[in-house]
């Protein structure tokens, strides 16, 4: 009785819907900012934040991201990454870098 119950359970778990996390849609390029900046700047990437996205054209946007940096002397330092993309071909245009103290 208690390996039909079993078997049952284990039966509808399989069946179930497991919820997903749905993947945003900037984090493929959130990841490519940090691989840039960590190649850029030869840091620790201690903190990351996803700015929003921009429309330029109806081609282009850019998406924005903040990184705070610390370097192995000790210091701290914020980064912003700014990446075109041409949104039909899925190809970046141009990676810009802004250090900021903040």
């Amino acid at each position: 009785m208690i390996k039909k119950m079993v078997l049952c359970l284990i039966g509808l778990l399989m069946i179930s819907p497991m919820p997903v996390e749905a993947v945003p849609e900037y984090a493929k390029w959130g990841a490519i900012a940090v691989k840039e900046t960590q190649m850029r700047y030869n840091a620790d990437i201690i903190d990351y934040k996803h700015l929003g996205r921009t429309k330029l054209t109806p081609e282009t946007v850019e998406e924005k991201f903040k990184m705070w940096l610390r370097r192995h002397d000790g210091k701290e330092f914020g980064v912003y990454v700014s990446i075109r993309i041409n949104v039909s071909t899925d190809v970046i245009q141009s990676i810009r870098f802004t250090e900021t103290d903040r």
